[in-house]
């Protein structure tokens, strides 16, 4: 090969290397449904009959059938300043809270009867490896990210790279840490995660602060880096999200501008 086209050849390989993840095709989550609710600033939570609207120190309970709100939970702002996101396991609403943007970071988790729309207990988890922003349940342990931050709410010497994801037991005692790749924390920039769940496919999917993207990743067979398989637009900002139970391909968003609550249809994702 001349050395004039090998060195186009590398220069081009180069280039391709270096576009990032989230300027590769992606794929695209189907609308399926809108509700308007005030307390859509954190995220939402769902069950079988209902969502819950997150909003800081406030929660509303809506009809999933009509969008009709039936209940509000609203505690006190210094107790409650940042429940970033909530999650239904079994009978209890479980949700992740912290003191941000305050220094030192502490993160609490605090659990709620949906039924009665009433706080039951906190466990303190004090000072972690960053601001607790969202919990799930799966294979008998407590899966939780830790966001970290650039500007505001953020620590010195850390930064939005330095989000975590931590494996718990029941005692809340960590079990294992893993970080996220740079093709998504790049998108989290300068924010962090605020939302993630465990999909019925057996992957991760994961929200930033802002961009209009699912992150789909999973445990990698090897290190303590996440990988990172696909990325999906979706018409959500960001925040918390979950998945519908009856349903496993949906997904429950906000579209925090608007604060309205959004039903997605997941598109199917490849195995690698």
């Amino acid at each position: 090969m001349r050395a004039g086209l090998a060195t186009g050849a590398l220069l081009a390989i180069a280039w391709v290397a270096a576009v990032p993840a989230a300027a590769q095709p992606k794929l695209e989550a189907e609308v399926l449904g809108r509700w308007k609710a005030p307390e859509a600033v954190q995220g939402v939570a769902v069950d079988a009959r209902h969502f819950y609207a997150v909003a800081n120190s406030r929660i509303g309970k809506y009809d999933r059938a009509t969008g009709e709100k039936l209940a509000e939970w609203s505690g006190d702002r210094d107790r409650f300043p940042h429940i970033n996101s909530c999650a239904v396991v079994g009978r209890d609403l479980v949700c992740a809270a912290s003191n941000f943007p305050e220094m030192p970071m502490t993160s609490s988790v605090e659990i709620f009867d949906p039924r009665r729309m009433v706080h039951l207990r906190t466990v303190s988890l004090g000072q972690q490896v960053g601001s607790l922003t969202w919990i799930d349940r799966r294979d008998g342990a407590w899966w939780a990210a830790f966001a970290n931050y650039d500007g505001k709410g953020g620590e010195p010497g850390r930064g939005h790279a330095h989000t975590q994801l931590v494996r718990f037991d029941d005692q809340w005692r960590r079990m294992e840490g893993w970080s996220f790749p740079a093709s998504v924390t790049s998108r989290f920039a300068p924010m962090s995660s605020s939302g993630g769940v465990w999909g019925a496919d057996g992957r991760l999917y994961v929200t930033g602060h802002d961009h209009p993207e699912l992150y789909v990743l999973e445990l990698p067979k090897g290190g303590s880096k996440l990988d990172h398989v696909a990325t999906i637009g979706a018409a959500i900002e960001g925040q918390a999200i979950a998945v519908d139970p009856t349903r496993r391909d949906v997904l429950y968003g906000i579209s925090r501008p608007n604060r309205e609550v959004v039903a997605l249809r997941l598109p199917g994702v490849e195995r690698r």
